[in-house]
């Protein structure tokens, strides 16, 4: 399985939608060199949310709107589970861990269909299927973010109501001192 990660950044909450919605991959290079095309996904209408790709901690349902050429948008629900155990248990710590900011970003598992490799490394996926979108703590593909909105009806009413905020890295918070890479 491969996986592409965005970055997540929350601008509303609500607690009783639990909806979460943002790019769920974009063209750029992530962090190790591998490039997703967006207009080369494919994707059932309703794929699984995990959380931290763990195949056996489902926490909600993710849908994707149109692949654009930006990316593919997404609007994802985390469960809200009322019988008390286990998976109560598991889809509120996601959702805590989502509005405290603990866990910023998501990512795509998906199968590889057809791929070539680049120059300066990394793989060009050109087509792949994309079966599930976790949430994840650290995410590689920083030029994608994701938006929570208030209520799902304004998610509808704007094919998915996002938008990509930056094609580079996000900024740093105020008093965050920047690395120098080291080539």
């Amino acid at each position: 399985m491969n996986r592409a990660y965005s970055l997540l950044q929350i601008k509303a909450m609500d607690d009783d939608q639990r909806v979460i919605t943002g790019m769920a991959t974009t063209p750029e290079p992530d962090r190790m060199g591998d490039i997703v095309d967006p207009m080369g996904a494919q994707f059932a209408k309703e794929i699984p949310l995990l959380w931290q790709h763990k195949h056996d901690s489902p926490v909600g349902i993710a849908e994707f709107g149109k692949p654009t050429a930006a990316g593919i948008p997404f609007k994802a629900t985390v469960a809200r589970v009322l019988e008390d155990g286990k998976l109560k248990e598991m889809t509120d710590m996601a959702w805590q861990a989502v509005k405290a900011k603990l866990v910023k970003g998501v990512s795509i598992g998906f199968r590889p269909l057809a791929y070539e490799y680049l120059d300066k490394g990394g793989v060009r996926f050109n087509e792949c299927e994309i079966f599930e979108l976790s949430l994840v703590t650290i995410p590689a593909n920083a030029g994608a973010t994701i938006e929570t909105l208030k209520s799902a009806d304004a998610i509808h009413r704007k094919d998915f109501g996002v938008r990509l905020v930056s094609k580079s890295a996000p900024e740093l918070p105020k008093g965050s001192v920047k690395l120098k890479s080291a080539k």
